[in-house]
C-alpha cells in the first residue's frame, strides 16, 4: 500500500509538471472563498462572515463604509460555525483545536484583543447548537451520556436548564440556525427526539427563567424543523418548516397559544424558511428545484409567494436586512459565489479577479427503480464518450445543485465528464425519496442510483463505458467504497474521500450525535441489528473489489473515523490490491487550501495513472 504523508506533493515528472489547457487549475482553489455575512441590527455596517483569503477557513469581519477586511481567528484546523453577538460587537465561534468535533464555544471581540469563554463552567463536548439574544446565551452540549441545555449572560456562569438521554438541539441538525432564541429573549425553540428518532424532530418551546414547556409540536412520522422566531420583540410567533405534505412546506406556529398556519403551495421541488422581514407580515423564502433556487416572499396575511429574484443558478445563503432590503449568496457552476442585493450591486465580494468555472446541466432520467432521477452533468468540449467522474454528495441528506466546484472545472480541463447524481436519500424530492433509505435500507438504493445514472450516461454516448471512476466524500465515500464492492468491473479507479468503510468500527469511535444517527437510521445499534450493519458495510465486500482504490481521511475525524480507514486499506493491501491513503492532520473537513491542493493533485495523479487523464493536449 502506497501511504502518502500529509505533506507529499506529486514527484517530479507527474501532473505537476504538465502544460494545462487554463493558466493554472490551482487558481480556482486560491481564489478566496466568501460565506454569507452576519449582522446585528444594532450594528448592520459591521459583518461577520466565513473566508479562507488567509490559506484557510477563520471568521472574518468588514465594515460597509470604510470596506476594511480582517481575519478575526487563526485557528489551526479552521472555523466554520459562528454566531454574531447581538451589540454586533463580539463574535462567538466554535473552538475544536484537533478537528474532531470536541470543543467548547468561545467569544472574540471584533477588534482582536480578547477571547473568552461564552458560558463557563460547561466543559468540552459535541455541540447541538447555539442561541444568543440580548444578554442570554443558550447551548446545546453532548457528552455522549446525556444531552444538556445551559443558559446564562455571556461570560457568566453556564446554568443547567434542561437534560435528557434522548437527542436534542438548538436550531436544526448540522447547522448553526437562528431559530433558538425569541427576540426578547424570554422562550427557547428546541428540536427533541422524544416522539421519535434524529430523524424525525419535533420541536418544545421552553421558559428560560424556569424551564417551564410552553409549546410542543410533533408531526408524527415526520419531521418539523425550527427557522427563526419573529423579529418583533413580543410576538411569540416562529417560522417552521413541514412535512405533512410529503415535501418541505413553510408554517408559523404561535406556541403559547398552540394556533398554527401552514402554508401550501404548487411550486415543484422544496420550500426552506431563510428570514423574516422586519415587520413580521412576510417571509422570505427559498424554492429549491432540480439544482436550482429562487428566492419569494409569502406574504402572511394572503398566503400568497411572490417572485423576489431568480437568479438562474444556487442561492446557498439569504437574509433580510433591518432596512427591508434582500441580500443572497448565489453562484453557479461557470463562476465562484457572490453575495449582493436583489437587483445585482454586490455587497461583499473576494479581492481579485474571479476564475471562470464550469456550466452544468441539469436533466431528469430513468433511475434503477424506473422513477424520474435527478443529476448534475458537466462535459468537457467537443464530442463523447468520455472518460467519466460519477461524483457522489454527502449526507445523505443532502443534493448536488449548480454550485461552482474548483475540482468538477479541474476535471473537466483535463477532459473528464462529471457527473452528480441525487440518489434516494437525498433532499429535495420529497419525504419518500429521502425516506427511501430509511429502515436500514442504506447503501444499495445509492449505489443502484449512480450506476444507474452511469448506464444512461453510457448510452448516450457522453460516458466511455472502459473510462468511468466513482468518487465521493463522507457518505458519498461510503457509496463510493460501497460500489466498488457490489459492482467490481464498473469502475476503472475509486476515490474515498473521508469514508465509511467499516459500519461497526465507525459506530465505536464516531461522536455520539453520529452514534445516535446511526442507530435511527439502521433501526438500531450493531449489537442490536447486526446482520444490517454487515450487509451495508463496504468491508463485507473487500474480497470482490478488484478496482484501484485512493483514500483521503482526516486523522482526526469523529464522523467517519481513522481506525476503520486504515483497517479497509490495509484489508485490500492484504489482498493484494492497489490502494494508496493520504491522511491529513485535521478533522471531517481540511479547512487548508494548501491540503485541498495537494489532494486535487494526488487525485489527478491517481486518475492519471488509470487511464482516465491524457496531458499535454
Amino acid at each position: 500500500m502506497k501511504v502518502i504523508s500529509p505533506l507529499t506533493l506529486c514527484p517530479t515528472g507527474s501532473v505537476t509538471d504538465v502544460s494545462y489547457r487554463v493558466t493554472d487549475w490551482r487558481d480556482r482553489f486560491w481564489f478566496p472563498s466568501v460565506g454569507f455575512p452576519s449582522w446585528s441590527a444594532a450594528a448592520p455596517d459591521r459583518l461577520v462572515y466565513v473566508g479562507d483569503e488567509g490559506g484557510s477557513t477563520q471568521i472574518w469581519t468588514t465594515h460597509l463604509a470604510t470596506g476594511e477586511r480582517r481575519a478575526v481567528t487563526a485557528q489551526r484546523v479552521g472555523v466554520e460555525e459562528f454566531v454574531m453577538s447581538p451589540r454586533g460587537d463580539a463574535v462567538a465561534w466554535w473552538s475544536d483545536d484537533s478537528g474532531n468535533g470536541s470543543g467548547a464555544w468561545v467569544c472574540t471581540s471584533l477588534d482582536g484583543a480578547s477571547t473568552t469563554e461564552l458560558l463557563t463552567g460547561l466543559g468540552e463536548g459535541w455541540h447541538e447548537g447555539l442561541a444568543w439574544c440580548g444578554d442570554t446565551v443558550a447551548i446545546a452540549l453532548t457528552d455522549g451520556e446525556s444531552y444538556r441545555l445551559y443558559v446564562g449572560g455571556a461570560g457568566g456562569a453556564g446554568q443547567l436548564l434542561h437534560e435528557s438521554t434522548r437527542p436534542f438541539g438548538l436550531g436544526r441538525e448540522w447547522e448553526t440556525t437562528p431559530g433558538g432564541l425569541s427576540t426578547d429573549g424570554t422562550l427557547l425553540c428546541l428540536r427533541h427526539s422524544d416522539a421519535g428518532d434524529m430523524l424525525h424532530f419535533g420541536l418544545r418551546v421552553l421558559d428560560v427563567a424556569s424551564g417551564h414547556v410552553h409549546g410542543d409540536l410533533v408531526d408524527e412520522g415526520r419531521s418539523v424543523r425550527v427557522a427563526s422566531w419573529s423579529p418583533v420583540s413580543g410576538d411569540q410567533r416562529v417560522a417552521l418548516i413541514h412535512e405533512r405534505d410529503g415535501i418541505d412546506r413553510p408554517s408559523v406556529w404561535q406556541p403559547t397559544t398552540g394556533d398554527r398556519t401552514d402554508f401550501p403551495s404548487d411550486l415543484p421541488g422544496e420550500i426552506d424558511v431563510v428570514d423574516w422581514y422586519p415587520d413580521a407580515d412576510a417571509l422570505l423564502i427559498t424554492h429549491w428545484h432540480d439544482g436550482r433556487s429562487q428566492l419569494h416572499r409569502l406574504d402572511l396575511a394572503s398566503g400568497v409567494y411572490e417572485l423576489v429574484t431568480d437568479p438562474e443558478g444556487y442561492i446557498s445563503a439569504a437574509a433580510v436586512r433591518p432596512d427591508g432590503s434582500v441580500w443572497l449568496r448565489e453562484e453557479a457552476g461557470d463562476g465562484p459565489p457572490s453575495v449582493r442585493d436583489v437587483v445585482g450591486q454586490s455587497v461583499l465580494s473576494a479581492p481579485g479577479d474571479a476564475p471562470t468555472g464550469t456550466s452544468q446541466r441539469s436533466i431528469r432520467f430513468e433511475g434503477s427503480t424506473g422513477v424520474p432521477t435527478h443529476m448534475m452533468v458537466a462535459t468537457p468540449d467537443g464530442t463523447g464518450p468520455f472518460p467519466t467522474v460519477m461524483y457522489v454528495h454527502g449526507g445523505p441528506e443532502w443534493a448536488d445543485s449548480d454550485v461552482f466546484d474548483p475540482w468538477t472545472s479541474t476535471l473537466i480541463d483535463h477532459g473528464v465528464a462529471v457527473a452528480k447524481v441525487n440518489y434516494r436519500g437525498s433532499t429535495g424530492f420529497g419525504v419518500a425519496w429521502r425516506e427511501a433509505i430509511h429502515d436500514g435500507n442504506i447503501g444499495f438504493p445509492e449505489v443502484a442510483d449512480v450506476v444507474a445514472g452511469m448506464g444512461y450516461l453510457i448510452d448516450l454516448g457522453i460516458s466511455d463505458p472502459q473510462r468511468c471512476a466513482i468518487e465521493g466524500w463522507s457518505w458519498g465515500g461510503y457509496i463510493a467504497m460501497l460500489a466498488i464492492g457490489l459492482h467490481p468491473g464498473a469502475f476503472v479507479a475509486a476515490i474515498g474521500g473521508i469514508p465509511v468503510c467499516d459500519s461497526v468500527m465507525t459506530h465505536e469511535d464516531c461522536s455520539p450525535s453520529q452514534q445516535a444517527y446511526d442507530r435511527a437510521i439502521m433501526g438500531g445499534s450493531p449489537s442490536e441489528v447486526p446482520e444490517r450493519y454487515a450487509e451495508r458495510s463496504p468491508s463485507t465486500y473487500l474480497d470482490a473489489v478488484r478496482t484501484p482504490v485512493l483514500i483521503i481521511a482526516g486523522e482526526h475525524d469523529s464522523a467517519c473515523p481513522i481506525r476503520q480507514v486504515r483497517y479497509y486499506a490495509d484489508e485490500l493491501q492484504a489482498r493484494g490490491r492497489s490502494v494508496q491513503l493520504h491522511v491529513y492532520d485535521a478533522g471531517h473537513h481540511a479547512n487548508s487550501v494548501d491540503e485541498k491542493i495537494t489532494q486535487a493533485e494526488l487525485e489527478l495523479e491517481f486518475l492519471a495513472a488509470h487511464g482516465l487523464l491524457t496531458f499535454g493536449s
